[in-house]
């Protein structure tokens, strides 16, 4: 019993304070929900996207503060966006996309661009700033929720996310800066001089999307890694049970171990129904948590999912037409140059989309497997009143479900990719029959069959099997 007691109070020890670490691990090192998405928040508050930033109190905790600075950073960006935007507008609506491709189709395309764009990014802004209670209220939910985790034995490794955090701003910077560089470096090749305007609207449209998606992702992490470990725990309490629904004791080397994220012992020695309760509990601040984050990012997805698709069809189309080389015109570059900087402009936008779509996914799907071991459960069960406690969490469960949306319009799942390709599908018939039924006389009959193949495989993949 002595030996019990020392082995608890030591891990009791273990979790309250927590090994110190210094040197450089320490950047790599979180103990705190806000210690682990501070290069989000650091991030996101210098590019205007928040106005908070994370600061120490007296005891050492990380906590959200509001700043005047970042309201006003905020504005300083919206201006300085917009007033480049208009500048672009006033120099004869100049675009990236005008000094590789110039036609009565491509110039639609540029108009569209710029106002989406324009409109697109400042929404982004706005539906950032404005219902900023939410991103709190989420955050403080899953904060509480930890504390209930940690009753049920599950300490979160606050460390891990803080390296996903890291990794996924490190991607993002990397490609932008890459795809922004390479592009401008080809301009200059063919002696053709962007304006400064131009480069601003262009580089700043890509990093606003880009840490918008980021920091979507980054807080569905931390919704995913919770449920992940809400399984974890009724899974463990499951292979507990024999066939009376009895618990089975477990050896002192697997239950108390400080260093691991799960610890058996709470499970052993906590009444089954304490357990489901406090499981019910952690659940629905869980939906709760993802409920207020959706609520704070539908907007934002709705915009960046909007302006990617609206480049993708231009793009797509774009590259279609310089392959089949439809329409004679002079330039200054060659056909690979065209491919090169539409297909990667399109494959940026397609990433973003991939990004969100999967990082819901996943979230939802790890929900979903909540269901299962909560009815596998209640088949072991015995006790008419864990029985009860069990059947209360399955009518939670049919209840209280994860989902995102874009304003309610569509959901954010696997079922997008098959209307974004269907959509664009359709949207690039028309734009090719479109240019076909104008310039009949510029064509070859090779060309023209080429194009009369594409559109029918185009059409046929849009009526599906």
């Amino acid at each position: 019993m002595d030996e019990d007691t020392n082995s608890i109070e030591a891990q009791e020890a273990c979790a309250t304070h927590p090994q110190r670490v210094s040197g450089l691990r320490r950047f790599f090192h979180a103990q705190q929900l806000y210690e682990s998405v501070q290069p989000l928040f650091v991030v996101t508050f210098w590019h205007g996207l928040t106005p908070f930033f994370i600061k120490s109190d007296g005891a050492g905790n990380k906590k959200l503060k509001e700043s005047i600075c970042g309201y006003l950073n905020t504005l300083i960006h919206i201006t300085v966006y917009v007033a480049c935007y208009v500048l672009t507008l006033l120099n004869d609506f100049e675009t990236v996309a005008s000094y590789f491709f110039h036609s009565r189709i491509s110039r639609f395309g540029d108009t569209m661009q710029i106002v989406s764009g324009l409109i697109g990014i400042t929404v982004i802004y706005f539906t950032a700033i404005l219902p900023k209670h939410l991103l709190q209220h989420s955050l403080r939910t899953m904060q509480d929720m930890d504390v209930l985790l940690r009753s049920v034995g599950v300490q979160i490794l606050y460390s891990k996310v803080l390296r996903y955090c890291y990794f996924s701003l490190l991607v993002v910077f990397a490609v932008d800066t890459v795809y922004s560089c390479g592009n401008f470096i080809l301009l200059k090749s063919a002696n053709l001089e962007p304006s400064t305007p131009l480069y601003i609207v262009f580089t700043l449209q890509h990093t606003v999307i880009s840490i918008a998606t980021a920091m979507f992702q980054g807080i569905v992490k931390l919704l995913e890694m919770r449920l992940v470990m809400l399984n974890k725990v009724l899974k463990n309490l499951a292979h507990q049970w024999d066939n009376n629904g009895v618990v089975k004791p477990i050896p002192k080397q697997r239950s108390l171990q400080c260093l691991d994220s799960f610890s058996m012992y709470t499970i052993v020695t906590k009444d089954p129904c304490e357990i489901i309760q406090e499981s019910m509990e952690i659940h629905h601040m869980i939906c709760d948590a993802a409920s207020t984050a959706n609520k704070y990012f539908t907007y934002q997805l709705l915009t960046i999912i909007s302006i990617a698709f609206l480049i993708i069809v231009f793009d797509a189309y774009y590259v279609l037409e310089t392959l089949l080389g439809k329409s004679k015109r002079e330039s200054k570059f060659k056909t690979v140059e065209f491919v090169t900087f539409f297909s990667c402009q399109m494959v940026l936008y397609l990433i973003a989309i991939i990004s969100i779509v999967e990082g819901s996914n996943r979230a939802i799907k790890k929900s979903e497997k909540t269901g299962g071991i909560v009815h596998s459960l209640l088949n072991k069960a015995k006790s008419a009143e864990v029985k009860e406690k069990l059947q209360q969490f399955s009518m939670q469960l049919l209840h209280l479900k994860i989902n995102f949306t874009a304003a309610g319009l569509f959901n954010i799942d696997r079922t997008l990719y098959f209307t974004i390709s269907g959509a664009l599908t359709t949207y690039l018939i028309i734009l090719l029959q479109f240019t076909s039924s104008n310039m009949p006389d510029q064509q070859s009959p090779q060309e023209g069959q080429n194009t009369t193949t594409l559109m029918n495989i185009l059409q046929n993949s849009t009526a599906g099997p």
